[in-house]
């Protein structure tokens, strides 16, 4: 379904961590970009928060089909990557995301949900 991602989120870099921080990002975006042109997603978007005092320091969103996302994410490569992301980095974390008609998908089914409930 168009709409269906995944958000990569991370928090601050850990205290001495920095360069370490840059290449693990730097090789991540290495994979994101060799899956898009495998075609095993349809795209991504790297983003970088100015500081606010918040704890999402930056986030990267993938676009592709469920299927391929999830096989994405169940991936080793992709297993390992979080994992090198987590150690340099507080809050890493992956979560589906929806835009598009998957959103306007999620949005009917809370809208469903929440008639059933009212009653």
């Amino acid at each position: 379904m168009a709409g269906d991602a995944l958000f990569l989120g991370w928090g601050p870099v850990a205290r001495g961590r920095e360069l370490k921080a840059l290449d693990v990002f730097q090789e991540t975006l290495t994979y994101y970009g060799s899956l898009q042109q495998d075609g095993r997603i349809d795209g991504f978007e790297p983003v970088l928060l100015a500081p606010h005092g918040g704890e999402l320091a930056g986030f990267v969103l993938l676009r592709g089909s469920r299927a391929s996302l999830d096989e994405v994410r169940s991936s080793d490569e992709f297993q390992r990557l979080v994992g090198r992301a987590a150690a340099v980095a507080d809050g890493v974390g992956v979560v589906d995301a929806y835009t598009g008609d998957a959103l306007a998908e999620q949005m009917a089914t809370f809208r469903s949900v929440s008639e059933e409930l009212a009653g």
